[in-house]
């Protein structure tokens, strides 16, 4: 299996994190899990049909998806020839391009697009990509009201913070602030915060597992004590800290 990345367009880049791209050529079985994010993905299968969130999804030959935000994560199978184009767009940046009067009830779930928003892409080359980018450029529509500075700074923070403490600093109220996460992400203030510490913890894990005790991680990245850090790794990777 190879998985590759392709930066966007200079003024796309704080909004699209990366087009990326799956190939599989040899029939053979895939087991992969994907772990969340905060992104919200457009997916373009190019090839044979797979099976996504524990095989209960079928993602269609030829068909395009909407993937919300994920808040745990996901197993999926491929058998045959795979080919797969992602569009992820950064945390709150999916409604620059698209309104999407829903999204909290997309979270950890995948839509087929049918042909609402683009054209089945085929093949997988420089135009395709210079094509998507002139495509999210024409798309391109700053809201009137924009949480990107606000989940930057909670990434900035590790999801060292509170909402309360979010909202003040940010000069509006926890209840604005709920509105528009979930407008914006379709998930919570919190949800994301959480999400965000889990992620600096992961990355912790990884960095120092040689090095560190997982109670030392834990309160480095805001967590009660290991056993909180555990639990919490556990329901965003479907593993122990140990296993990561």
């Amino acid at each position: 299996m190879a998985y590759s990345e392709i930066q966007p367009h200079l003024a796309l880049k704080p909004y699209i994190d990366a087009y990326w791209v799956v190939e599989v050529t040899e029939y053979t079985l895939y087991k992969n899990k994907i772990l969340p994010d905060g992104c919200i993905d457009i997916i373009f299968n190019i090839e044979d049909d797979y099976r996504t969130d524990d095989g209960c999804v079928l993602m269609k030959s030829e068909a395009i998806y909407l993937v919300g935000t994920m808040m745990r994560f996901k197993e999926y199978n491929t058998i045959g020839k795979v080919k797969i184009l992602g569009v992820r767009f950064k945390p709150a940046a999916f409604t620059h391009f698209f309104k999407f009067p829903s999204l909290h009830e997309l979270t950890d779930e995948s839509i087929e697009l049918k042909d609402r928003l683009l054209p089945v892409i085929h093949y997988i080359d420089e135009y395709t990509f210079a094509t998507l980018d002139h495509f999210f450029l024409n798309k391109l529509s700053l809201p009137k009201y924009s949480i990107l500075t606000i989940v930057e700074d909670i990434r900035a923070q590790h999801g060292k913070l509170r909402v309360v403490e979010l909202a003040k600093k940010h000069y509006t109220t926890t209840r604005q602030l709920e509105r528009s996460f979930k407008n914006s992400m379709g998930v919570s203030p919190k949800e994301f915060i959480n999400l965000v510490r889990y992620q600096f913890a992961h990355r912790q894990i990884k960095k120092h597992n040689q090095n560190k005790c997982l109670g030392e991680i834990a309160f480095e990245s805001g967590y009660y004590d290991q056993a909180h850090l555990t639990n919490e790794i556990k329901k965003f990777t479907g593993s122990v800290p140990t296993l990561l």
